[in-house]
């Protein structure tokens, strides 16, 4: 299989004065992360870290001019790729284990992923394609030697814990489901949302070898009733209170 060369990796897309999208133009819409980076009066935050395939924190340096806290808001491998980069990188605890210690599945080919995570993805309406990526970082680069680097959490949080911008505090929501340490960052003060994998505006997964159903039902429960103003999710579009309201209650519905 041949792909180009993909000569920028990474897009960015200015949202407001504190928040700039990333995001991976070459990967797959299945495994595209969305990357948030955050600015605070004393630190920044970055929330998920992409695939790891080039050096995100080489290319947003345009972006890093304070001390950073690198958060991942869960551990499978579109959303912790480029985790190992940072120095101070925070995570849920549930998730402390897979973060040091990679073993999840992870591939840029769909058939590596393995027969479970293929039908449980597929189920769900995704289409998987032979290569989860359109184009190469640089020549020579062989997707078949894709690896997570093992990245420690230097701080493990819980419901509850929070992460202090200076300006700006967002509260840890534990949201486990779809995976055990799924979790959210809530900022009361403007009602913003950075909910990871918990929601997102397409097909939810709650089927993987993690997931847990009934866990996910008391999540989506919670989360139709967070006085949101806006969701930065994992995947896809951001979007408002209602269209929150309508996503959760759809869950709900199937797996009533």
């Amino acid at each position: 299989m041949t792909l180009k060369i993909g000569e920028q990796w990474f897009d960015f897309a200015r949202i407001d004065d504190d928040i700039t999208l990333i995001w991976e133009p070459h990967v797959d819409p299945f495994i595209r992360c969305n990357i948030w980076h955050v600015r605070g009066r004393e630190r920044d935050m970055m929330v998920d870290s992409g695939l790891g395939i080039a050096s995100l924190k080489e290319a947003a340096r345009h972006l890093l001019e304070k001390r950073l806290t690198a958060v991942a808001t869960h551990s499978h491998y579109d959303h912790i790729g480029g985790f190992h980069e940072f120095e101070e990188r925070i995570a849920h605890r549930c998730e402390e284990r897979e973060l040091a210690d990679p073993e999840n599945f992870a591939s840029l080919k769909s058939a590596d992923l393995g027969d479970p995570v293929v039908n449980a993805i597929r189920a769900r309406g995704y289409e998987l394609p032979e290569a989860l990526v359109t184009a190469v970082p640089h020549e020579g680069y062989d997707i078949a030697d894709y690896r997570v680097e093992p990245s420690p959490a230097t701080r493990l949080v819980d419901e509850g814990d929070v992460v202090d911008l200076g300006d700006r505090v967002f509260k840890v929501l534990h949201l486990p489901g779809h995976s055990p340490g799924s979790m959210g960052l809530w900022e009361e003060a403007s009602g913003t949302l950075f909910s990871g994998d918990a929601i997102y505006d397409g097909p939810l997964l709650d089927m993987l070898p993690e997931s847990d159903i009934p866990r996910y039902v008391e999540t989506m429960k919670r989360l139709k009733e967070l006085p949101v103003a806006v969701v930065h999710a994992g995947h896809e579009p951001s979007f408002g209170r209602e269209r929150l309201r309508d996503l959760a209650e759809a869950y709900l519905r199937q797996r009533a």
